[in-house]
């Protein structure tokens, strides 16, 4: 048995079989992936029930009692769930957190065998499985198969499945492979059970000295620009430990943070949210810093201005009426009531029709500022989704703002999930962090139809420079097929 480190040919046509925990993965432990799924597909008692659970299955797996501390996992993360649900959570939410736990060595091995790919896990193969098919080209899955009744989870494992005993992947690989077929290269973790590697010609063997760099995202088999979920960070057990206890203190900041914006004039605002860790950052051209630093602000104008920014979340035009001092509108595709309710600035609701939607955004801009988001909808990675021309025919004074927010323990929008909740989440972050940069005015109100495209990609590529994100031609739609299985029309208040 080889080690992992001397593994050097990149024969294309070499097939592989390999284990998820431990060696494709950096990572063990199966706890955060279950967490998630509780979380998302059953909502936040469940995953309070498994994380109190916690301290058993640790026992368990301490004494080398893996087998009963999974089916404890599966049973209280998936009974009683669709299984329609759990599918949807392992496309929108788990890749995410999958990606992130490559382990960039093995994945070179991995990549480098153009053959068939087999892998290993303990994990339910229904969580798992789509995403090694979509980013990482796998035929072949072997894992805990989940016992369903109608289209309900039962919480229990179906005995038929390759998780029936955790050393018989020897008989599930050949099964797979055929009886006479053996794979060129295995790649096992130390810790793991290593049994398939007899069907392996070349043994490699991942030890605990091995690298444990995750793999670089430049580096991901394909780009990664949609996903969906609350949580951040990956909840290892003392993670969401501190999550849970973090809640009520976020609940209160939020409600705290949201008063100070409704209550307060602007020119308090800023100074206040430092404060209680809102941090807001904001720039204003080189040319109106030259000249008068609140000419953006105050210059006079017989109708108002329009401002175009990149969508981060439903805060957005209230940060920019922040930064410029003075009360803008805003037009939705979406937004809840409740949303609309705390809103301290007006929004309007547009219809989906280009030409009521057009009436509507210049009947605003004569009555004063407009703020609108041409992607349409949300994208939390370093992309900008394509931008909608409509707002390039309505104003002839376009001031493009450049809009970037980070969080670190909640994210403040949602695909899936209660779109009322996106702000008070992002308010509920120990630190929540948004930057806005102005830029110059453009001219709009071209005299083409193809002028407006013109205008509004312009725009894109210079916010998408600004911010050093990457311009795509996706759409709303595209991401709410992806992360819901809807066009993002019928959304949960």
């Amino acid at each position: 048995m080889g080690s992992f480190s001397g593994f050097t040919d990149r024969n294309k046509q070499k097939s592989i079989a390999v284990q998820l925990e431990g060696a494709l993965f950096i990572s063990t432990d199966l706890f955060p992936y279950f967490v998630l799924v509780a979380l998302e597909a059953g909502g936040l008692l469940r995953a309070v029930a498994l994380l109190l659970f916690y301290p058993i299955i640790w026992l368990l797996n301490l004494t080398r009692h893996r087998t009963t501390a999974l089916h404890a996992m599966i049973f209280i993360s998936t009974f009683g769930l669709k299984i329609h649900s759990i599918k949807a959570v392992a496309k929108a939410t788990l890749q995410k957190f999958l990606l992130e736990d490559i382990r960039e060595s093995s994945f070179k091995v991995f990549s480098g065998c153009g053959g068939k790919k087999y892998v290993f896990t303990r994990l339910p193969r229904v969580m798992v499985e789509p995403f090694l098919r979509e980013y990482l080209d796998v035929d072949c899955v072997v894992g805990t198969e989940l016992k369903v009744i109608g289209r309900t989870c039962s919480g229990l494992v179906d005995p038929t499945g390759a998780e029936r005993a955790e050393m018989e992947w020897f008989q599930a690989l050949k099964v797979a492979c055929g009886d006479d077929q053996l794979i060129d290269v295995g790649l096992a973790a130390r810790s793991e059970d290593r049994s398939f590697l007899l069907l392996c010609k070349e043994h490699y063997v991942i030890s605990p000295q091995e690298d444990a760099s995750p793999l670089a995202r430049k580096d991901y088999p394909k780009p990664f620009i949609f996903h969906d979920g609350r949580l951040v960070t990956r909840p290892d057990p003392m993670r969401f430990l501190a999550v849970f206890l973090w809640f009520p203190f976020g609940v209160f900041l939020a409600i705290s943070r949201a008063l100070v914006g409704i209550v307060f004039p602007y020119k308090l605002i800023l100074p206040i949210t430092a404060l209680n860790g809102f941090r807001i950052r904001i720039r204003v051209p080189e040319t109106q810093k030259q000249t008068n630093p609140k000419s953006v602000v105050e210059s006079p104008k017989t109708k108002g201005t329009l401002y175009v920014c990149n969508h981060q979340t439903l805060l957005d035009p209230v940060l920019l009426s922040t930064a410029i001092l003075r009360r803008v509108s805003a037009v939705t595709y979406s937004l809840s009531s409740f949303s609309e309710v705390i809103s301290p600035i007006p929004t309007v609701r547009l219809t989906r029709d280009r030409f009521k939607d057009r009436e509507i955004m210049r009947s605003m801009l004569e009555r004063g500022d407009l703020v609108v988001c041409p992607e349409g909808t949300t994208c939390r990675e370093q992309y900008l989704l394509r931008f909608s021309p409509l707002f390039a025919e309505i104003a002839d004074k376009i001031v493009p703002v450049a809009v970037r927010a980070r969080s670190s323990m909640f994210y403040g929008t949602t695909a899936r999930g209660y779109k009322w909740l996106d702000s008070p989440f992002f308010l509920m972050n120990p630190f929540p962090w948004y930057e806005l940069n102005l830029h110059d005015p453009v001219s709009g109100r071209p005299d083409s139809k193809e002028l407006c495209y013109d205008i509004a990609n312009g725009i894109q590529m210079l916010i998408g420079k600004t911010l050093g994100y990457e311009c795509t031609n996706l759409t709303r739609r595209d991401k709410y097929r992806m992360l819901a299985g809807n066009d993002g029309i019928d959304q949960r208040n």
